[in-house]
């Protein structure tokens, strides 16, 4: 998986008619900055308005995936984050002019084609994944749905589907490498059975289906008269039943081509915890409710593990390591008191302090019980601060970060020998004239230990 944020290089539209609203509707992704998320905006109604893709949104679940907030609704989004998913893309605006992505061809494949046109483009910030460290289990009894998520450094998804149907029998379908996406499982195309298809149509829904973006299961026997009123509905001058029970002799792309639709919605509709995965799941006969109502259960316990600490992996590449630090800030040892970048965005910025016995201070900074001193603390975090102010000019080198306020700090617990201090710095208002104002934040493990209101301001050197 991916360490990093991404988004995509630059715009592409992709245009076609929604399966269940026939609305045709122009859908332009665009790239957003890192820690954007994906987000879709409706440019047919007034004031555009923008809803996340988020599962605290989701308002209907009748055979797709539809979210709202803001004014703005978004019919059956899972094959698009499914999409943006496979692809590990974590910033995107998606500007829609209709009520509902075009259904294409009933997969993702053809969104994933349109992003590859352009290319996706690596950001200088570090994914935030939800990471499962106990398994979570969601169960519906009356729709027999089981879905499980396992610890796992990874991010796997098997599917089990049985529809009782001498058509379809039991099938399973697995991924088990994200970059497997677009080959394994991004070609599924949606599918019903045939005695659901009158119900769809009655309930408004399938507007824009067709025989080429999805798979029709016929499980009973066809009258001829039934073939002329499905071929009517379809606006085809004729509908055949091949003999293993595909309506209108469609070639199936996978064996386990349903097995494998229904991961790829489990994978979009995972999409809208807002995270990208760090977990094994696990499903049986899954639907869009049921993925939706565990979305929601992860969702939950990711939000009560929360720390506002920033997430740090010794194992990971930093953003910025101590040699491309010395050639930004003009400190040097023994004043120099950050050792990697871990996270920069327009807004935020984290670093981390490595504190060691062999510190110049700890020799006269009570030897007998070194403690890291505050005012220290504080010159760390504006060291931290200054390369977010300096991240805002093209040419950081020729200038320099100086420290002209302080405020609301406190210390809240000692900071010793060994500790592993992790900065957060971010922005409370615009910079203006080169002057920042920030809250900075200091943690040993998810401990906050120091914090302070700053003011920086950098100037051009002579």
């Amino acid at each position: 998986m991916k360490t990093k944020q991404h988004t995509i290089k630059e715009p592409v539209t992709v245009s076609g008619v929604g399966l269940h609203t026939g609305v045709t509707a122009n859908m332009t992704f665009t790239p957003a900055p890192a820690n954007h998320g994906i987000k879709f905006q409706r440019t047919d109604l007034p004031d555009e308005p923008i809803v996340d893709a988020d599962v605290d949104y989701v308002v209907d679940l009748s055979r797709g995936t539809t979210i709202e907030h803001n004014g703005a609704r978004v019919n059956t989004v899972e094959h698009t984050l499914a999409a943006l998913v496979g692809l590990e893309i974590d910033n995107v605006l998606i500007k829609i002019d209709g009520p509902e992505p075009p259904i294409l061809d009933g997969s993702s494949s053809m969104f994933i084609d349109a992003i590859e046109q352009v290319g996706t483009e690596e950001q200088n910030a570090l994914r935030n994944f939800l990471e499962v460290n106990e398994s979570i289990m969601y169960r519906d009894k009356d729709r027999d749905v089981e879905i499980a998520a396992l610890p796992l450094d990874d991010f796997r998804v098997t599917v089990m589907v049985d529809y009782n149907s001498p058509v379809l029998g039991s099938q399973h379908a697995s991924l088990n490498d994200i970059s497997d996406f677009k080959r394994e499982i991004a070609s599924s195309r949606t599918f019903c059975f045939l005695h659901e298809l009158e119900m769809l149509h009655k309930n408004g829904l399938v507007k824009g289906g067709d025989l080429n973006n999805a798979i029709v299961v016929v499980d009973r026997v066809v009258k001829d008269e039934e073939l002329e009123s499905l071929a009517s509905l379809f606006g085809k001058p004729k509908v055949e039943v091949k003999k293993e029970g595909i309506l209108n002799n469609i070639e199936l792309r996978h064996r386990n081509e349903p097995a494998r639709h229904k991961l790829l919605d489990v994978v979009g509709d995972l999409a809208l915890v807002g995270r990208p995965i760090k977990g094994q799941i696990l499903a049986a006969r899954p639907g869009h409710a049921a993925n939706v109502a565990f979305a929601k259960k992860l969702k939950k316990a990711m939000l009560a593990n929360k720390s506002t600490a920033p997430q740090y992996d010794p194992n990971l590449a930093p953003v910025m390591d101590i040699n491309q630090i010395t050639q930004i800030l003009p400190h040097r040892y023994p004043f120099l008191l950050i050792d990697k970048i871990i996270h920069l965005d327009d807004t935020t910025v984290a670093g981390i302090k490595n504190v060691t016995m062999n510190e110049p201070f700890f020799t006269g900074h009570f030897p007998g019980n070194p403690v890291m001193p505050g005012v220290l603390q504080v010159e760390a975090m504006a060291q931290i601060g200054g390369i977010l102010v300096l991240n805002t000019v093209p040419d950081p080198e020729n200038y320099t970060p100086y420290f002209l306020g302080i405020d609301k700090c406190k210390f809240r617990k000692m900071v010793i020998p060994g500790d592993t201090i992790k900065f957060k710095c971010e922005l409370t208002a615009p910079i203006k004239r080169g002057i920042a104002q920030m809250s900075g934040y200091a943690y040993v493990g998810n401990t906050l230990v120091c914090e302070a209101s700053m003011t920086a301001r950098i100037v051009r050197n002579p």
